[in-house]
């Protein structure tokens, strides 16, 4: 291991415990491999989506949006009424056709107040984790939330909040067309995969949403009050990566068949 990398989890607070495990190690621990399975790259493959049926006007127009018209849709959205009580809206940031789309649930006191998801000292720890993983924000990583808004005192997001705000995050998938999601959080891993299921049992897989790869992991708030689960969110990020190298071999692959 690398010095540098050393130092980036020591900021995590996970030396020594924090190492890199090979494929065999891996599947010993019971971490299930990527199954093979082309990646959907057309963005009219994500617009295919079947949306929620108390809302298909609404959802069919945000799914035909662009990126102008995006942002300026959920600046002026008003439809959950968490508008109402939060500072300003937080769309999403990074790089617009990235690999890495990272998904998280709701934005806390700091982006409400910045307008920009994942700051503070939850926003520090995601930049290590990325940073051990050989990532850096907005390059090839783009970050978005389920919610758009705050809501009031951090509370967890509501089922109506949750479905007014959905098709403004599966038009940013659209746009961005990533090869790999880390859904960060129970929110973000029940809203994407449409499940209940607790973020225990849907780890060390992956999913798929409209054909591109998800990995679950704990949120990085959750993470610094459950200091022991630190290790679990490293071993995705390392399974994330290797699923995001196969993805890549995959393509190549493809592209370089006769």
């Amino acid at each position: 291991m690398s010095a540098r990398r050393e130092l980036f989890l020591e900021e995590m607070e996970l030396t020594p415990l924090w190492r890199l495990r090979g494929r065999d190690a891996a599947a010993s621990a019971g971490v299930e491999q990527p199954h093979a399975g082309g990646l959907v790259s057309a963005a009219s493959a994500f617009a295919a989506a079947s949306l929620p049926a108390a809302a298909d006007d609404r959802a069919a127009r945000i799914a035909r949006m662009d990126w102008g018209e995006l942002k300026a849709a959920v600046a002026a959205c008003t439809d959950c009424g968490l508008r109402k009580t939060c500072t300003q809206t937080v769309f999403g940031v990074g790089d617009e056709r990235a690999d890495w789309l990272l998904v998280g649930e709701a934005p806390g006191a700091e982006e409400d107040a910045r307008g920009e998801p994942f700051v503070g000292q939850a926003g520090r720890l995601l930049d290590a984790m990325l940073a051990g993983i050989g990532l850096k924000r907005g390059e090839d990583v783009y970050i978005a939330n389920v919610l758009k808004c705050r809501p009031p005192g951090n509370r967890n997001p509501e089922a109506p909040e949750v479905a007014q705000c959905s098709p403004y995050l599966w038009r940013q998938v659209a746009l961005i067309q990533p090869r790999l999601i880390l859904a960060m959080g129970r929110f973000a891993c029940q809203t994407l995969l449409e499940t209940e299921a607790s973020i225990a049992s849907l780890r060390g897989r992956v999913h798929r949403y409209q054909g591109v790869p998800l990995i679950v992991t704990y949120h990085p708030a959750y993470l610094l009050r459950s200091l022991p689960d630190k290790a679990k969110a490293w071993e995705d990020l390392c399974f994330a990566r290797r699923t995001m190298a196969e993805a890549r071999a995959q393509t190549e692959s493809r592209a370089a068949a006769p």
